[in-house]
């Protein structure tokens, strides 16, 4: 009996465990497409994820380009605008100039000067030159540099004042005060090498004693060049004057004409400025003021044509000065190379007996961009001489020792006024003292001494 229970027992358990087997193997199955399912998910989730990061970064860089694209145009547009602007301003200043000049040499012109007239209707020739005119010239050369001479004087004895011996300190503010006065680096670099020469040739100690020496370093550098006078007696003269528009050519033209006709000059003016409104207009005022001939064309024609009839005109009158207006346009440096080539080669051929003067005008108040005009006028043509304008007006004259030491080019004439009186010949000496007036009870002898010895080491 036993037996069969046994045997009934074992075939019962193993009737129970079978199913068991059965249920794990179909939860394991369970359990693993579940876990195969979430993978699936994730996989899918990961992808869906990047997709969704990468179309965020592609449209945020198209954002990106489309704000710098719009950024760039309102950049460009607002360029234009400038510079459109710029150009506006520019020209309603430039015609407002004009007439502002225009308007001048009229009132100049109805306003006779009754001593000459006098002495015209009387047949009295001019009276030389005394002491006394010089000393007005002279007056008239002080109070034109008086914004220049403040503006100087200020920033240097603002300096000197400061020190109570001449130091290392003192040598570099000093050097800061001339560079900006509108001395220019490389010419303020050449003062301070000079004047530590001059400090311990003299055994220099007072702060003060630099006013005299820098007035000698500064007359010795307006010295350097030869200044040969713009007209040769005994020959003809052309005086080509050249220059950016703006800088005063037409108004020194005028009151050149009329200085040369009060020495007794018979003076042509050929109008060559054909391309600037109111150029010809304005020599043509000039020309009535000064009572000088002028030969003009149309506006627009070509300047050399006007050389060439001017130079017939003078030969045909016995002129003994004819003196060229030109263009200035230098926005197109090709063309007026050019120009200034023909011109030139109309003259040598036309009137090769002639004594040929290039003067260059330069606005004062450009400060050290005269400079720059400078270099681009005489890669086109020989210049010989410059006329400074406007020095009344501004207080950056410091430019024209910059100009005289690094072109190499003398001053000649300097405009200290509007009248028409006011184009001095340049005296490079009564310009230092005028810039650096100083009594010479204690330093005249130390000035003399200094010059000389400057001169002599630069020859």
């Amino acid at each position: 009996m036993s037996f069969f229970k046994k045997l009934f027992g074992r075939i019962k358990d193993k009737d129970i465990k079978e199913p068991n087997n059965i249920e794990e193997t179909q939860q394991n199955n369970a359990e693993i497409e579940r876990q195969k399912e979430e993978a699936r998910l994730a996989e899918e989730a990961r992808l869906a994820e990047e997709a969704r990061l990468a179309e965020e970064a592609r449209l945020a860089e198209e954002a990106r380009l489309a704000e710098e694209a719009r950024l760039a145009e309102e950049a460009r547009l607002a360029e234009e605008a400038r510079l459109a602007e710029e150009a506006r301003m520019a020209e309603e200043a430039r015609i407002a100039e004009e007439a502002r000049l225009a308007e001048l040499v009229k009132e100049q012109e109805d306003t006779p000067n009754v001593d000459e007239e006098i002495q015209q209707a009387e047949g009295v020739e001019p009276a030389e030159t005394t002491q006394e005119d010089k000393e007005n010239v002279f007056r008239r050369l002080f109070s034109g540099l008086t914004k220049t001479r403040n503006n100087i004087l200020n920033s240097v004895e603002s300096v000197l004042r400061s020190f109570h011996k001449i130091d290392e300190d003192l040598y570099e503010e000093l050097e800061e005060a001339l560079i900006m006065s509108d001395f220019g680096v490389e010419t303020t670099l050449y003062i301070m090498d000079e004047l530590r020469k001059m400090v311990s040739m003299h055994k220099l100690t007072d702060p003060e004693d630099l006013k005299v020496a820098l007035q000698t370093i500064i007359s010795t550098i307006l010295t350097a060049q030869e200044v040969t006078p713009i007209i040769q007696e005994g020959v003809p003269n052309v005086i080509l004057v050249i220059g950016v528009n703006g800088a005063g050519k037409t108004t020194s033209i005028g009151k050149l004409s009329n200085q040369l006709k009060s020495q007794g000059k018979k003076v042509v003016l050929a109008a060559a400025d054909t391309f600037r409104a109111a150029a010809i207009e304005q020599l043509q005022i000039w020309a009535n003021r000064s009572e000088v001939d002028i030969i003009k064309h149309a506006e627009g024609s070509d300047p050399a044509s006007v050389v060439y009839d001017g130079i017939a005109a003078a030969k045909a009158r016995k002129a003994d000065v004819l003196i060229c207006d030109t263009a200035g346009r230098l926005q197109n440096k090709t063309n007026l190379m050019k120009e200034l080539e023909k011109i030139s080669r109309i003259i040598e051929r036309e009137y090769p007996e002639a004594h040929k003067e290039v003067l260059i005008v330069l606005d004062s108040t450009t400060g050290q961009n005269a400079i720059s005009q400078v270099k681009l006028f005489k890669e086109v043509a020989k210049v010989d001489g410059i006329i400074l304008t406007k020095l009344d007006g501004t207080a950056k004259g410091g430019a024209i020792i910059g100009i005289c030491q690094s072109m190499q080019v003398p001053v000649k004439y300097i405009g200290v006024g509007e009248k028409i009186n006011d184009l001095q010949v340049f005296d490079p000496y009564d310009f230092a003292d005028a810039l650096f007036p100083i009594d010479f009870s204690e330093d005249e002898l130390l000035l003399e001494q200094s010059r000389a010895e400057i001169a002599d080491a630069q020859q």
